[in-house]
């Protein structure tokens, strides 16, 4: 009796931290989804990447039910309760393993190349409407930076060439008096001529990735964890469910 009390306790406490484990994704799935650092939409040509923040949301809000499922079905010693939590659970382990496994595989694809054919294939200038071009004027002018690698990503490889040719580079790369505040470009002029101190030489790459990596280290360390507990809730539940009369 004593065993089967402990098991019980136990089976709850896991439970709690799964429910607390998908609260926390829930949590980091708002937070992509409102993608305070303005990078989501620049991931076009990857649709899993782009949906991550979705998939978190998902994921959280179905472990949090979950977790509660598994304390109820403890409480009450619900036998078809704690049968169904086993078999949910252990679907939910083998999706999240596999979407650990796939994060940590298209972290190798945050890669400078992958970024730049992004940026030479939708970038269409200072004055385009679409958010793919405007959230790169806003990161280039919020960072002071200048595409990807740099001046030269907007040679003649590049779309914004084709849309205005005589453009050396668009004027979200010009140095401005108060990136975040004002935005005035110091000198148009001086900038389209690479004059030092009127220019944003250096490319943006280094804190796309640093950000963009950052998305999935939190993710992946808060879905290791997850894990962990898990396997631990599958192990009590199965004990609970032959114990129980």
């Amino acid at each position: 009796m004593g065993i089967l009390l402990f098991m019980k306790y136990m089976m709850f406490l896991f439970n709690v931290l799964i429910f607390l484990g998908g609260v926390c994704l829930l949590g980091i799935g708002v937070w992509i989804v409102a993608d305070p650092d303005g990078f989501q939409t620049l991931i076009t040509s990857n649709a899993l990447l782009g949906a991550g923040g979705y998939i978190l949301l998902f994921v959280g809000l179905a472990l949090a039910l979950l977790g509660f499922l598994g304390c109820f079905g403890a409480i009450r010693e619900n036998k078809p309760l704690l049968l169904v939590f086993f078999i949910l659970i252990l679907l939910f382990f083998i999706v999240e393993l596999v979407g650990i496994i796939l994060a940590l595989t298209y972290q190798k694809l945050i890669k400078e190349e992958n970024f730049l054919h992004e940026l030479q294939k939708y970038y269409k200038g200072d004055n385009s409407s679409e958010v793919y071009s405007q959230s790169w004027n806003t990161i280039m002018i919020a960072l002071s930076c200048c595409g990807i690698s740099g001046l030269n990503d907007f040679d003649n490889r590049s779309h914004f060439h084709h849309l205005y040719p005589s453009a050396p580079w668009p004027e979200a790369c010009c140095k401005r008096d108060h990136p975040v505040l004002s935005g005035v470009i110091k000198d148009r002029q001086k900038c389209m001529e690479n004059t030092p101190d009127y220019t944003n030489n250096q490319g943006c790459f280094i804190t796309i990735a640093r950000s963009l990596k950052k998305y999935i280290s939190i993710s992946g360390a808060v879905g290791l964890g997850v894990l962990g507990v898990e396997m631990f809730a599958m192990f009590f539940s199965l004990c609970l469910y032959y114990n129980f009369d």
